[in-house]
């Protein structure tokens, strides 16, 4: 797909949650060389700005970013008014986040957080912007999952619970919503080098690099 198609197709604006850092960040950078206006949506507002300045300079696009914890749940609430008016043909529900070790051993309002940020934060933004889009009858939607989708993983228990959750969404709504014009994907990556194992407390091994992931996804 050309620069200018993929534009036509999902443009002008993409709103990417989760957008503060790695494999978010590198959506946003691939997508404004792509000349896609941008939504940036995370809870590290210092981050996005930073990204939004050196975006802007350089590739020319505008970008808006909406400091917003989506563990909360009244998060719609800043978002939905501030993106009223925006015509986001793509939606990349990258938000989230893992712990490691014994299920028992976790603190519970952290695992019930990361439903939250996880499940339930992709739920309603599927459902908020994916009418949107079918009354724009075109644009996309990308999950990022995980290859821990495929097996359950012991000593990360919930966290690939979650990533079976993504994957069936995003499997079944590519079949629902391919009829009025909306793509679906879910990336499901194995290991990425990203800050996501410093949080989890697990270790990176033999990590991927992340651009190639993001331009897998986008099609590149």
């Amino acid at each position: 797909m050309t620069t200018s198609d993929f534009a036509k197709r999902y443009g002008p604006w993409a709103l990417i949650a989760g957008a503060s850092a790695e494999i978010g960040a590198e959506f946003a950078q691939q997508l404004a060389e792509l000349g896609i206006n941008l939504v940036l949506v995370a809870r590290c507002r210092e981050r996005m700005e930073e990204l939004a300045r050196q975006l802007e300079s350089t590739h020319g696009i505008q970008v808006m970013s909406i400091e917003a914890d989506l563990s909360q749940p009244d998060f719609m609430s800043v978002l939905e008014p501030a993106t009223r008016s925006v015509d986001i043909g793509l939606l990349i529900n990258n938000a989230g986040f893992g712990t490691a070790g014994g299920f028992l051993a976790h603190d519970l309002e952290r695992e019930v957080a990361m439903l939250h940020v996880n499940c339930r934060a992709p739920l309603i933004l599927s459902h908020v912007y994916g009418k949107r889009l079918e009354r724009r009858g075109k644009g996309g939607i990308i999950f990022a999952s995980s290859v821990s989708a495929y097996v359950a993983m012991p000593f990360e228990t919930n966290y690939a619970a979650y990533k079976i959750y993504e994957l069936f969404l995003a499997e079944a709504l590519r079949y629902e919503l391919a009829a009025v014009g909306i793509d679906v994907m879910a990336l499901c990556p194995g290991i990425a080098d990203t800050e996501f194992h410093v949080i989890s407390g697990n270790q990176a091994v033999g990590a991927m690099p992340v651009p190639p992931l993001v331009e897998l996804a986008l099609g590149q």
